[in-house]
């Protein structure tokens, strides 16, 4: 799976770096980075999601079952889910903050 991934960057990256070619120097150089922004961006919100999903699926479980347990623990277990689940909002943000600033 990470070599499929690598392939389908390195493709993408190819891809604009031929377009880049076909134009005059400012062009290429302004079309460049702003490829080079919004890859990094999409990373930057891909990996966070992907990141948050895996903490997501192991706290929730763990949660489900301290509370199949003992019931009582539903309050002190939801907010570590919520934490996990804030992952997500940092990868967004920095994709926001690389678009903006």
């Amino acid at each position: 799976m990470k070599r499929k991934l690598l392939v389908g960057i390195l493709a993408f990256a190819s891809s604009a770096a031929a377009f880049a070619q076909s134009t005059d120097a400012a062009t290429a150089v302004a079309a460049t980075g702003q490829t080079i922004k919004y890859l990094a961006a999409a990373i930057a919100v891909g990996t966070a999601a992907i990141g948050g999903s895996f903490a997501v699926a192991k706290i929730g479980a763990a949660a489900v079952g301290a509370m199949a347990e003992k019931p009582e623990l539903s309050g002190k277990a939801l907010p570590y889910v919520g934490l996990a689940e804030g992952i997500c909002l940092w990868g967004f943000l920095v994709a926001v903050l690389i678009l903006f600033l």
